[in-house]
């Protein structure tokens, strides 16, 4: 078993251990929380260490998805998309949280912190979509008590079979690492394949914001799908000549468009993800004519700007008085 003195000194700091350790995870370091929170729910005297530890967790937790759920609300979709691009499939990581809140709502946070990639980036959606912050508040601080306790409680129900890995790891230290190791490797290279499949996924064909804009000023303009979420869409404002789509409800509404019709699907996401997973889907039901636009939606934006800049520019000058 452990040592006593041991046992002693990391529950006399075990409240600041939960605390730096949950804060850091929630700030975005690549930092695991559960075995802290295993060793400390194992080694607890009873519920009142229990108890305070779930409270430093809590705290902790909260003071980063206020602080995320700040940049949201003030940033908006940048925040999110810096924090998908820090991860090894930032594809799938803005896709995926729109759609988790576009379902849930407010409950998502309830389950956030136990879905790996999810947990960085619910806060900043929350304030994206401009939650009330009372509501978020609520369910954030429930979601992080479900998962800190979840934590806790089990390593306290299992505190006997934590004693014995800990006596074990410290007999057979170097295999413990080597276990770690290999199972850290497997994780980052299936992490990376993915990211792999999708790079393949992105090697087609685009179209540039000028080539887009001149052709939906042709005769013949492209059909062009917004694949932004409701809440992003709610936010920011519609797209004029776009027709807003989700993944899901793709196959459904493209079903009566001709074939040979010329589609331009764009989204507001790291890599324009969503986008080239639009058109590859498009292009599996027999579209040919389907590009998704570079850049997505920052470049549909930046090109707005300009161009209401030059009306600005070119606008007659008021007589004077």
């Amino acid at each position: 078993m452990t040592p006593e003195p041991l046992v002693a000194s990391i529950m006399q700091y075990a409240p600041w251990l939960v605390f730096g350790n949950v804060l850091l995870q929630q700030l975005g370091l690549p930092v695991p929380v559960w075995p802290t929170l295993l060793v400390v729910g194992s080694l607890a005297a009873g519920w009142p260490q229990l108890a305070l530890a779930l409270v430093a967790a809590v705290g902790a937790a909260m003071v980063a998805d206020r602080f995320w759920y700040w940049l949201g609300r003030r940033y908006g979709y940048k925040v999110l998309a810096l924090l998908c691009r820090l991860s090894l499939n930032p594809g799938s990581c803005v896709t995926q949280t729109e759609q988790r809140f576009g379902r849930w709502g407010a409950p998502a946070l309830l389950v956030a912190k136990f879905v790996p990639g999810f947990s960085a980036v619910a806060a900043p959606v929350a304030g994206l979509s401009r939650m009330p912050v009372a509501r978020f508040t609520l369910a954030a601080a429930s979601g992080a008590a479900l998962w800190a306790g979840a934590g806790l409680l089990t390593g306290w129900l299992l505190r006997g079979e934590v004693g014995q890995a800990l006596a074990w790891m410290r007999t057979h230290g170097p295999l413990a690492l080597l276990g770690l190791g290999a199972a850290l490797a497997l994780w980052l290279g299936a992490k990376a394949w993915r990211r792999h499949r999708f790079r393949q996924m992105a090697a087609m064909p685009h179209i540039d914001i000028g080539d887009l804009r001149a052709a939906l000023a042709g005769a013949a303009p492209p059909r062009l799908l917004d694949f932004r979420s409701p809440a992003l869409i709610a936010a920011d404002g519609p797209i004029a000549p776009a027709r807003a789509m989700q993944l899901r409800g793709l196959a459904r509404h493209a079903r009566g468009w001709p074939r040979d019709a010329a589609i331009v699907t764009l989204c507001a996401c790291p890599e324009d993800a969503t986008a080239i997973r639009a058109a590859h889907a498009l292009r599996r039901m027999g579209f040919a004519q389907v590009r998704p636009l570079r850049g997505g939606y920052d470049a549909w934006r930046a090109a707005e700007a300009v161009s209401l800049a030059r009306a600005d520019a070119l606008a007659p000058q008021a007589a004077p008085a």
